[in-house]
């Protein structure tokens, strides 16, 4: 209950030790407002690196060919592996279960221009299932079908900077643009949630590119995304099959990590999370140690006004107060010290991370903030540190025998 003369104590207390209060609750305020940040700076940098996967599915499995570093069955190394078609059917009979969606890319550079609008940018000759595999919307018209797929059409879906750049104010859909000065028909805009260089791609069938040259089967990579039920450990158990089984189709060496490269965002994410968990704990670590610098200089000032009260601690007692009464008096004011500097750097931190922290948008760093169950673990925290502070003096001054305390002279 609300004790009106302990409060005025209190305040008494803290009145006649103004530089001393101000400082160790300065120290406390400081902890609280550097674990905040520090916390909501490892949430930012987390943010920042999920943002980077945000515009392909998360369950996404990448296959890059590449030069082997070793000799094998019977190949000289630095040998140029090639994935060709059968590969991708390949992949689709044998991991039926496995796999969700799967695509061959080949990735050119076009030259493309309407009327008298030109402009050079990447192709990316693909399968329908891409639209899914890195999360493409398309805001008008459609994307490349099995039909564009099996006629080899001359298609192309563009991103929304290319018809800005190309088309201006006009309505590219149905629109023909000359790419590499061969004419295809705009069927489909879209838009990516990455950064703007992913608007200024343009999608193509693959059997359209590569029909174009010379009616070759070749592709630069595979993507895939496995079946969204699998756990992490399931997901690189795939991965590494799905990589054991290409280099034996390509003739690589099993310890080659050149021939093949396989790229999977369970395991980016099972690194990201492992890396801002450390950095968590680091931040965690740093604050609490400031916070404890803080409780100790608390506890010092308070063992300090105790030895000043030394004969009016007597007197309470000689009057008839109970220990009890005497510990109360003296955590309450330690637990009010501590937890208004400590709540002063939480109003602080939230208050700029609030501010600022919706701009902060960067490749390795995005939205810096702090959740509810922080603010309410450091509002726990604040209330401990104050009775752990006030706890030794507490005693102290609760076991003062009046008779010694009524001799003090300070």
């Amino acid at each position: 209950m609300f004790d009106r003369d302990i409060w005025q104590e209190i305040f008494h207390s803290i009145k006649n030790n103004k530089l001393r209060t101000f400082l160790t609750g300065f120290s406390v305020g400081w902890g609280i407002f550097i674990l905040v940040m520090l916390l909501a700076s490892v949430n930012g940098m987390q943010n920042g690196f999920y943002s980077q996967f945000n515009d392909d599915a998360t369950n996404s499995i990448f296959i890059r060919p590449g030069l082997t570093s070793k000799a094998y069955a019977g190949f000289e190394k630095d040998r140029r592996i090639q994935l060709r078609n059968d590969d991708v059917e390949y992949i689709r009979k044998s991991f039926s279960k496995d796999y969700e969606h799967i695509t061959g890319r080949m990735f050119k550079n076009t030259s493309a221009r309407y009327k008298s609008e030109t402009g050079s940018y990447s192709v990316q000759a693909i399968h329908p299932d891409h639209q899914v595999i890195e999360k493409t919307i398309v805001t008008k018209g459609r994307f490349i079908n099995i039909n564009d797929l099996t006629s080899a059409s001359k298609v192309a879906v563009i991103g929304r900077k290319v018809g800005e750049d190309l088309f201006k104010e006009e309505d590219p859909l149905g629109k023909f643009v000359e790419f590499n000065d061969l004419p295809f028909r705009v069927i489909g805009i879209f838009t990516d949630e990455g950064d703007d260089n992913a608007e200024r791609r343009i999608y193509a069938p693959l059997t359209t590119y590569q029909k174009i040259y010379s009616n070759t089967d070749e592709i630069d990579g595979i993507a895939l995304t496995y079946n969204s039920s699998y756990d992490l450990t399931k997901a690189l158990e795939f991965s590494t099959r799905l990589e054991n089984i290409l280099k034996r189709r390509h003739k690589i060496a099993p310890e080659d990590q050149s021939g093949i490269r396989i790229w999977n965002y369970a395991e980016a994410f099972s690194d990201i999370s492992s890396f801002t968990g450390v950095l968590s704990w680091i931040g965690i670590a740093v604050g609490i140690l400031i916070l404890i610098a803080g409780i100790v200089g608390i506890g010092n000032i308070m063992v300090f006004i105790i030895k000043e009260r030394t004969k009016e601690i007597g007197i309470r007692k000689a009057l008839g107060a109970v220990p009890g009464q005497i510990i109360k008096l003296v955590l309450l004011e330690s637990v009010f010290i501590t937890a208004l500097s400590g709540f002063i750097g939480l109003f602080f931190a939230t208050g700029i991370l609030a501010a600022v922290g919706p701009a902060m948008q960067s490749p390795a760093f995005t939205n810096p903030s702090v959740s509810f169950s922080i603010v309410l673990t450091a509002t726990i925290i604040l209330v401990v540190a104050g009775v752990l502070a006030g706890l030794i003096p507490a005693m102290k001054a609760a076991n003062i025998k009046p008779i010694v305390a009524l001799r003090d002279d300070k």
